[in-house]
């Protein structure tokens, strides 16, 4: 495992053998120690330290320029800084966030950029897997569930109620980040179920498709909400669909701009298990991701699998039937659960041994 260094001061005093230095202005400073095996990301370095880096046979890797982005990032975003510069009081001023700039940078690049920036979005979709494994911790828990629902319905208080339980119980919860039910149990989980917020947040149930709308949507949101000593509450959105904000309750987001790599990722870091809320083709789509993994134990043991809503995964939309018909005889079969009752889910989650 490299030794990751963030600081200026930690790349003067340690060890830089095989290292990785990433974002660093060293442009003032001689690098005296053995670089063997070091690798520069995007830092500046002084013409001494560079002669040193070749001759060392350290692999030095430039800054991008020309993105509104950091391409070598050491940590995930927080809504603080996805939407750095918005004025609640002009609800049009999402549009100047680095949030919305990057969706539109990416979004002009298509869906064949050229390789300069197709290179500089999966260095930067690295950095983020890389920082998002160095904050997790234990097994979390995802919830996966529909964009769609709105902040004014039963079915987002729901998702509140679950969150709450949910973070009752002490488990990290991942969501995809984005809104409705993804924005609903981070809320819980860090809140609970707080009639006054709810009220708050129907003031703008839904967001349309221009940045004052969304704009809107994100001023309705509180801001002084809790934080815990660690992150208990993880988003893990894309600019892929970036139409759709991030939502402001997770504390941080794990932001991709590729959505194959961000959903494989979420199924795979939920190593305590998923509960599906009902959704739409992507819920469904996620559904039989994760339980290929299960099915073919590519990435451990079979984990939870909770359908919550049984008319709608039953009747509706009948994937919990297949996947059980899938599971059958198989160690997947024990961790699947459908019900409409919020304290067996949770129960059935905590019963995992992780």
């Amino acid at each position: 495992m490299r030794t990751e260094i963030t600081s200026v001061e930690q790349a003067l005093t340690a060890d830089l053998r095989g290292a990785v230095l990433v974002g660093l202005d060293l442009s003032n400073h001689d690098l005296r120690t053995p670089l063997d095996g070091a690798l520069f990301l995007g830092c500046a370095l002084s013409q001494a330290t560079r002669r040193r880096a070749d001759a060392a046979g350290a692999l030095v890797f430039p800054d991008i320029p020309d993105v509104p982005y950091h391409v070598y990032r050491s940590s995930l975003y927080t809504p603080a800084e996805l939407f750095a510069g918005f004025d609640p009081s002009r609800p049009e001023s999402y549009a100047d966030t680095p949030d919305a700039r990057i969706y539109r940078h990416s979004k002009q690049q298509g869906h064949h950029p050229d390789p300069l920036h197709a290179l500089a979005e999966r260095l930067h979709d690295h950095a983020i897997t890389e920082a998002l494994d160095e904050v997790l911790e234990g097994a979390p828990v995802a919830v996966m569930g529909g964009h769609a629902l709105a902040r004014d319905t039963a079915g987002y208080r729901r998702a509140v109620e679950l969150g709450a339980r949910l973070g009752e119980a002490g488990f990290t919860v991942l969501t995809g980040g984005g809104p409705g039910a993804m924005e609903a149990v981070p809320l819980g989980v860090r809140v609970g179920v707080d009639d006054g917020v709810l009220k708050e947040l129907a003031r703008a149930p839904r967001f349309g498709g221009d940045a004052e709308s969304i704009g809107r949507w994100i001023a309705a949101f509180p801001t002084d909400l809790p934080t815990f000593d660690r992150p208990r509450t993880i988003g893990i959105p894309t600019w892929f669909y970036g139409h759709e904000p991030p939502n402001p309750a997770c504390e941080l987001h794990a932001k991709y701009f590729a959505n194959s790599v961000r959903e494989e990722g979420l199924l795979t870091v939920a190593t305590g298990g998923i509960v599906y809320t009902p959704g739409s083709a992507g819920t469904v789509q996620e559904v039989f991701q994760d339980y290929t993994q299960n099915h073919y134990g590519s990435v451990g043991p079979p984990a939870p699998m909770v359908f919550l809503g049984t008319d709608f995964w039953v009747h509706e939309v009948p994937a919990a039937p297949l996947v059980q018909r899938l599971a059958a005889g198989r160690e997947a079969e024990r961790w699947i659960l459908v019900t409409d009752d919020l304290d067996e889910a949770v129960e059935f989650l905590r019963g995992y041994p992780a």
